[in-house]
């Protein structure tokens, strides 16, 4: 089944059909992957999103060789992907040699890196980031390649304005967002050496039902636990879109690579996403702080022009949130730190 408007269920009932959804393919993704020839191969397929991309592309194409590259410390990751269809590689990308005898496939979707406990141990966060977009950049001039990035290379921008377009200039706090700006220029440089082209693909805040910025407000809401509105803007986009919208940016690659800002198109208040799950939860959001004239937010036309809205809408992905974190569903227990101002994760 394609996914449409029309056909998304009402509720997602467990991680399976939550699987199922995020793998469910769109004809728009379909048609831009037929502008594209040879395999795909996604680096870093082990974490939040790289699974359900890989079987995102495996059911879009399913007459292509679509395979994933992670050190798979969890072994099901590994067990899941070949289950769809999805071939694996079992690499430390880290090794210069081991990305240098990977197959030189023409398709890159590079999603590796390092954000949650960046703190801890800035050293390795900077050569995940940095050092490792060099090496894959090298080994892979002749792919195109699209690299996940993020939004917080941006610094912050007022709350009133559509956010920051691609032509800004990024100047983020803390050392994390700047080693994602070494990884940015790490890619820009190799595409421009190499005339390798790709896409640098901005993404704020991807939902899942496990994760996210609607999950960690929503856990709040029902937990009673106060929601700091200091940082009271945000905007996001369901995991599938963002997922499709990296894959279709295979068929708009440029030379040299180029930044696109992926999210929702919105710019949403906190306190009122907390008011929208109070009243479905029937108790109170317990607010503090006050929201500051800045945030972090993106301006996401040029991905609108290109791909059209997103399927999912904001009430839809509002409303499969509740549901799920009411049912007391799993989650990954890793919170997006969406509030955090300084940097520091």
């Amino acid at each position: 089944m394609l996914l449409t408007r029309e056909n998304l269920p009402q509720t997602i009932a467990d991680i399976a059909d939550l699987d199922d959804l995020l793998c469910r393919p769109s004809q728009a993704l379909i048609d831009d992957l037929g502008k594209v020839d040879g395999d795909i191969m996604i680096l870093g397929v082990a974490g939040k999103m790289g699974p359900t991309l890989a079987g995102l592309a495996k059911a879009a194409a399913p007459n292509r060789r679509v395979i994933g590259v992670a050190r798979f410390s969890d072994p099901a990751v590994k067990d899941w992907l070949q289950e769809r269809g999805v071939e694996t590689i079992n690499c430390d990308l880290l090794n210069e040699a081991a990305i240098k005898a990977m197959p030189k496939i023409p398709n890159i979707i590079f999603m590796a890196g390092r954000k949650f406990g960046a703190e801890g141990d800035l050293s390795l966060t900077w050569a995940m980031n940095s050092h490792v977009p060099a090496l894959v950049a090298q080994a892979f001039s002749t792919s195109r390649i699209v690299a996940f990035s993020t939004g917080c290379v941006y610094p912050f921008v007022p709350v009133d304005s559509k956010g920051s377009s691609e032509d800004m200039a990024p100047n983020p706090p803390g050392e994390y967002a700047q080693s994602c700006v070494g990884r940015e220029r790490m890619f820009e440089y190799f595409s421009r050496k190499y005339s390798t082209p790709g896409r640098l693909f901005r993404l704020n805040y991807a939902i899942d039902m496990r994760y996210g910025v609607l999950h960690d407000i929503a856990s709040k809401v029902l937990q009673g636990k106060p929601i700091d509105v200091s940082l009271g803007h945000v905007n996001f986009i369901w995991q599938g879109d963002a997922s499709a919208q990296a894959l279709r940016c295979l068929a708009h690659c440029e030379t040299p690579t180029s930044p696109i800002n992926v999210s929702g198109h919105e710019i949403l208040s906190v306190r009122d996403l907390a008011a929208k799950f109070g009243q479905r939860f029937g108790r109170a959001p317990v607010i503090v702080g006050t929201e500051e004239p800045t945030a972090w937010l993106t301006d996401t036309s040029q991905a609108v022009k290109l791909f059209g809205l997103p399927i999912v809408d904001t009430e839809q992905l509002i409303s499969w949130t509740a549901d799920w974190v009411s049912r007391s569903m799993p989650s990954l227990g890793k919170p997006t730190k969406y509030e955090v101002r300084d940097g520091r994760y």
